[in-house]
């Protein structure tokens, strides 16, 4: 007898572009999402984010810590190198880093 199958994490995406504005929106989704499917761990795809700055670094905090509020872990995916460079430039790399 096997035991139940764990789920994949959910995937919430982002951009191409994100805007400051944007950021309550996108943590209310997370919120939703997370309470909707009682993740652990949420993958944020953020490969389609054409031309990041520092505004998608604060949108990934922002999700990050909201992700943290419910008690879940939210792990960026697909991310750019030049989306990688921000994040190690800002000190970032232990909360948004891969």
């Amino acid at each position: 007898m096997s035991g139940p199958q764990e789920r994949p994490p959910p995937v919430f995406a982002i951009g191409p572009v994100v805007d400051r504005a944007d950021i309550p929106p996108l943590c209310a989704r997370l919120s939703a999402l997370v309470r909707d499917t009682s993740a652990e761990t949420v993958l944020c795809d953020v490969g389609a984010v054409s031309a990041p700055d520092a505004v998608t670094i604060e949108a990934l905090a922002r999700l990050r810590l909201t992700a943290r509020r419910l008690g879940c872990d939210l792990r960026v995916l697909s991310a750019h190198p030049r989306l990688m460079d921000l994040v190690a430039l800002t000190g970032l790399n232990d909360v948004l880093g891969p």
